[in-house]
C-alpha cells in the first residue's frame, strides 16, 4: 500500500492532514454554535453552514486560474495563510450583537478565500507526482493514501472541539456560547503545524509546485517530464466526460454534508444522549484508534517482506486486541455522555480504517483484470450514498417532527430517542459510499483533465462540490413542521436518481478514463 509512493505524496498528506484537523474541529461545533450564541433558527443557521461550504468549494476553480498562472505552491502559501486569519477571527469572543456576526461573516470570507488557494492546488500537485507512465498505475492508491490522510485529522477533530470546550466550561469557568471560541483557537494551532510541515518537508515536492510539469521516475524530482498536447477532439470529449462527471457529485455532496447540519440536528434531538456499556465504547477515540491500528498492522503482517517485520506487526496487532479485549471487560454499565458533535468522529475514523481493505480489494480485483473504472465506482458510490438515508430513514419512522420534539424537549416531556448505533451504521454506510466516489473522483480528474487546464479543471470539481454544499440547505430548511421521513427520503431518491443517470452515460465516460 505504501510501498513505492513518492516522499512528496506522505509530505503533502501531512500538510494537508493538520489543515483539516483545524477545519473539521471548526466545522463539527459550527451550526451548534450560531444557534446557541445568536439564537438563530435550523433554517437560518444552515443558510450560513450551506453558503459557507459552497464557497469554501467554488473559489478553488478561482484559485486553480490563479495557479495555472502563477504556481501552485505559491497559492497553497498564500492560502494557508490567509485561513489562519480566519481561524483566528472565529476565536476572539466578541457577544452576540452586530459586531459578533460581521467578524463570523469575514471569518468566513477569509477561511473560504484561503480554503480556495489551497485545496485543489495541493491535490493537483499530488497528481502531479504521478504523470509518468512509470507513476501512473500507483494514482488511485495514492489518492486514496492521501485523502486518508485528510480523514485522520478530521477523526479527532470532533474529540478536541468536545473536550476543550469542556475544558473552558469546566476548569476556566466559561458559559456554553464562549468556550465554542476555544474549540476555534485549536483550528488556528493546527493551521501553524500545516505551515511547519510544509515549509520542513518542501525538498520532497518542491518540483510540482510550478507549471505544466510533474515528476517522471524519481522520487527526488530530478526527472522531469512535459505532458503532450491533447487535439481539439481529445480535450472536448474529456471535458464532456468531466462535467458529467461533475454532475452526478453534487447531489452527492448536497447528502453527505448533512454531516454538519441536519445529522447533527438529528443527533442532537433525535439521538439517546447517553451510552452504557459494549457501545459507549464506540465513543472514546482512543478505543476507534486501536481498532485502525490493528487493521493496519493486520496488513503489515501480510505484506512485510521480513521475519522482523511480521513479527513486530503480529505484537502491535496483538497488543491492541488485548486492549480493546481489556477495556470492554472492564466497562461493565458504565455510561458516558453522548454529544452531537462526537458523531463526526465516525465517518473519518472508518475512512482511515477501511482504506487498506479497499485498496486492498480493488488491488486483487486489478489483478484479475475485473476492477470497477473510476465512473462505475463513482456510480456505485451514488447507489451506497442512498442506501445510507435509506438507513437513517427506517429508523425514523415513528419519530415526531422536529418542531414537536424541539417544544416536547424544552418542556420538559419525555420523547422518543434513537440508539446511538442507528446513526454510527447510517455513518459507515456513508463512508462506504464516500470511499466509492471521492478518492476516485479526485484521481478520475487529475487523470483525465487536459495538461493546461489542470488546475482550472481541478477547480471544477470543486464548484460541483460547492453546489452541492449551497443544496444541503434544502433539507435543513424542510428541517421543522415535515416528518423526518420526508427529509431523509428526498436525499435517498436524488442519490438513486444520481446513480441511474451517470450508468446512462458509462459509455462516453469509460471512454477516456
Amino acid at each position: 500500500m505504501f510501498e513505492g509512493q513518492p516522499r512528496g505524496l506522505f509530505a503533502l498528506a501531512l500538510a494537508n492532514t493538520g489543515e483539516r484537523f483545524g477545519y473539521y474541529t471548526m466545522l463539527a461545533v459550527f451550526v451548534l454554535f450560531l444557534q446557541e450564541n445568536f439564537g438563530w433558527s435550523a433554517g437560518l443557521a444552515g443558510t450560513y453552514y450551506s453558503t459557507f461550504l459552497m464557497f469554501v468549494y467554488f473559489l478553488p476553480f478561482i484559485g486553480g486560474i490563479l495557479a495555472d498562472k502563477f504556481g501552485y505552491g505559491k497559492m497553497v502559501k498564500i492560502g494557508i495563510s490567509v485561513m489562519f486569519l480566519g481561524y483566528v477571527l472565529l476565536a476572539v469572543p466578541l457577544g452576540n450583537g452586530g459586531a459578533a456576526v460581521g467578524a463570523v461573516i469575514g471569518a468566513l470570507a477569509l477561511i473560504s478565500i484561503g480554503t480556495g488557494l489551497f485545496k485543489g492546488n495541493l491535490q493537483v500537485m499530488v497528481g502531479d507526482l504521478y504523470a509518468s507512465p512509470e507513476m501512473a498505475s500507483k494514482r488511485d492508491s495514492a489518492f486514496s493514501l492521501f485523502y486518508m490522510a485528510i480523514n485522520i485529522g478530521a477523526l479527532f477533530a470532533p474529540t478536541a472541539a468536545v473536550e476543550i470546550m469542556k475544558y473552558a466550561q469546566k476548569s476556566l469557568g466559561f458559559e456554553k456560547a464562549d468556550s465554542y471560541h476555544f474549540a476555534f483557537g485549536v483550528a488556528c494551532i493546527s493551521l501553524i503545524i500545516s505551515i511547519l510541515i510544509y515549509f520542513a518537508t518542501r525538498s520532497t515536492f518542491r518540483q510540482v509546485e510550478g507549471g505544466h510539469t510533474a515528476v517522471a521516475a524519481s522520487d527526488k524530482g530530478k526527472t522531469v517530464a512535459t505532458e503532450p498536447e491533447l487535439s481539439k477532439e481529445d480535450t472536448k470529449a474529456r471535458i464532456v466526460a468531466l462535467c458529467l462527471v461533475f454532475a452526478v457529485v453534487i447531489f452527492f455532496w448536497m447528502s453527505f454534508h448533512q454531516n454538519g447540519l441536519t445529522l447533527t440536528y438529528f443527533a442532537r434531538d433525535f439521538v439517546a444522549t447517553q451510552s452504557t456499556g459494549i457501545e459507549a465504547m464506540l465513543f472514546d477515540v482512543t478505543n476507534l484508534v486501536m481498532v485502525i491500528v490493528a487493521i493496519y498492522a493486520s496488513f503489515a503482517v501480510a505484506q512485510s517482506k521480513t521475519s522482523k517485520g511480521r513479527i513486530i506487526a503480529t505484537a502491535v496487532t496483538l497488543l491492541c486486541a488485548a486492549g480493546i479485549v481489556y477495556k470492554g471487560l472492564t466497562m461493565g454499565e458504565q455510561t458516558v455522555e453522548v454529544s452531537a458533535p462526537i458523531f463526526q468522529q465516525f465517518n473519518p475514523c472508518f475512512v482511515v480504517g477501511l482504506t487498506p481493505v479497499s485498496i486492498a480489494i480493488f488491488g486483487w480485483m486489478n489483478k484479475r483484470g475485473i476492477e470497477p473504472s473510476a465512473p462505475r465506482k463513482i456510480a456505485y458510490g451514488m447507489l451506497v450514498a442512498a442506501i445510507g438515508f435509506c438507513v437513517i430513514l427506517a429508523a425514523s419512522i415513528g419519530l415526531e417532527t422536529p418542531d414537536a420534539q424541539k417544544a416536547a424537549i424544552e418542556a420538559g416531556q419525555q420523547v422518543n430517542r434513537v440508539s446511538p448505533q442507528i446513526l454510527v451504521y447510517t455513518y459507515l454506510v456513508l463512508t462506504f459510499a464516500e470511499l466509492l466516489l471521492s478518492p476516485m473522483g479526485i484521481s478520475f480528474v487529475s487523470k483525465v483533465a487536459p495538461p493546461k487546464y489542470k488546475g482550472t479543471i481541478m477547480g471544477g470539481w470543486f464548484v460541483a462540490t460547492a453546489i452541492g454544499n449551497l443544496l444541503t440547505v434544502i433539507p435543513a430548511m424542510l428541517w421543522g413542521a415535515v416528518p423526518l421521513t420526508y427529509v431523509w427520503g428526498v436525499l435517498a431518491g436524488l442519490c438513486l436518481l444520481s446513480f441511474l443517470f451517470i450508468f446512462s452515460q458509462m459509455k462516453k465516460l469509460e471512454k477516456v478514463a
